[in-house]
């Protein structure tokens, strides 16, 4: 979304945008927080590792680690940048505008989902055909397209059908979609908002509220209706930015509880994975923690993730040095062309699915996947950042343009 002479800023929502703002205090105007750039790049590469099936490499990534995940990451950073956003662009150039922007955006993330759900399943259809291998279409949530391709098509139209890995595009569709009726009550009565997104929270998972998909009988796998509050709770911490410099400051009780927490879901995460952990994790504990629902987005997972980012918020300050390492650029760069990065990101999984089950799964194999794929992703959003330096180069001042030559007839 480029920039307009009126001062329209250039300043764009989550999956594919940027995070220029002066939301933190003691932040120049028009500075760009490296923080959101960075978490939503490290986290597109995360889902990248996490979707290739028999990945080894993926324990590095923070779903192995606790109750969290990437998703969170995103949907948090979503209602934050959005926040920064449309609140200015609501309050310079109203409702009506801000709305406006909001759709398009909408748009171009409907249309990018289209394309990629067009693409990636002929890249599973033709991979499963050249291979002779179904299971490649049942794992990834697409055989019942070729039972009947017209109507999964028209499903598809109305994010009702989706392969595997593909469901937090039309989450966050779904979610910005909704945000122009949140921004005047978010501008006004922020608190109220966020009370009102609990109670849905809340109804939704004691009524069972969700949407439905194709083929008949399914939900989506990630509720709207349950994750519409981490996206508001992004939304209202972007309106309060001295609760954002508060936290921080160290406070030795929130420390000390945030550690202890992610401490425990440490623990039961690797007792999943380890059976002489999981054998002397109590029965009683398991009837009342389980199930964890990342669908529903159970509480304990969003527990984790707000005591996660308390614990990041004490190394990861606005100012911080480590954020302007060279060494972090690629992460940063990727996290600012993250539409299009997180779509590579889609097909570079498969390929690597693809690879490990068709030719070999050694632990050389997957680590090399994982470097070349994320090296692709670097290289893309090298590209895409160029092409969009070449493209905004502003015009030459008026008094260094030609002046156009005297009518000699005057």
């Amino acid at each position: 979304m480029t920039s307009s002479p009126t001062s329209t800023p250039n300043i764009q929502g989550s999956i594919g945008q940027g995070s220029i703002g002066q939301s933190a205090v003691g932040r120049a105007p028009g500075t760009r927080d490296l923080r959101l750039d960075f978490f939503r790049g490290l986290a597109l590469w995360f889902i990248f590792i996490d979707h290739i099936p028999g990945n080894q490499i993926a324990w590095v990534t923070m779903r192995n680690f606790g109750l969290s995940d990437a998703t969170e990451v995103f949907v948090f950073i979503s209602g934050y940048t959005s926040s920064l956003v449309y609140s200015k662009i609501y309050a310079v150039h109203g409702w009506r505008f801000a709305t406006a922007k909001v759709v398009h955006r909408v748009w171009t993330l409907y249309i990018a989902y289209l394309f990629l759900f067009i693409a990636f399943t002929a890249q599973v259809a033709y991979t499963a055909r050249v291979f002779n291998n179904p299971l490649f279409s049942e794992e990834l949530g697409i055989a019942s397209f070729f039972t009947d391709p017209a109507l999964s098509l028209t499903q598809a139209l109305a994010l009702k059908f989706r392969p595997a890995n593909l469901d937090i595009l039309p989450l966050y569709i779904v979610l910005l979609l909704s945000f122009p009726l949140l921004l005047p009550v978010l501008r006004r009565w922020p608190l109220a908002l966020l009370a009102g997104s609990v109670t849905l929270y809340a109804a939704a998972r004691g009524f069972r509220w969700n949407l439905p998909t194709y083929p008949e009988g399914g939900v989506w796998f990630f509720n709207p209706f349950a994750w519409q509050l981490l996206f508001v709770l992004g939304s209202t911490m972007q309106r309060f930015p001295e609760v954002s410099t508060a936290l921080t400051r160290p406070r030795r009780a929130l420390l000390a509880g945030s550690a202890a927490y992610l401490l425990a879901a440490l623990l039961l995460v690797l007792s999943w994975q380890i059976a002489p952990l999981g054998a002397v994790m109590p029965t009683w504990l398991a009837d009342v923690l389980y199930p964890i629902s990342k669908t529903d987005l159970d509480p304990l997972r969003l527990i984790h993730f707000c005591a996660l980012a308390y614990i990041v918020l004490q190394v990861a300050r606005y100012d911080s040095a480590w954020l302007r390492s060279p060494l972090l650029a690629p992460v940063i760069l990727c996290g600012r062309q993250s539409l299009q990065v997180f779509c590579l990101g889609i097909f570079l999984s498969f390929a690597g699915q693809t690879i490990l089950n068709q030719w070999t799964n050694s632990l050389f194999a997957q680590f090399s996947i994982t470097i070349v794929g994320i090296a692709m992703m670097i290289a893309a959003a090298r590209v895409l950042t160029w092409y969009q330096t070449v493209d905004r180069t502003p015009r030459p001042p008026a008094s260094r343009q030609a002046a156009p030559a005297k009518d000699p007839s005057a």
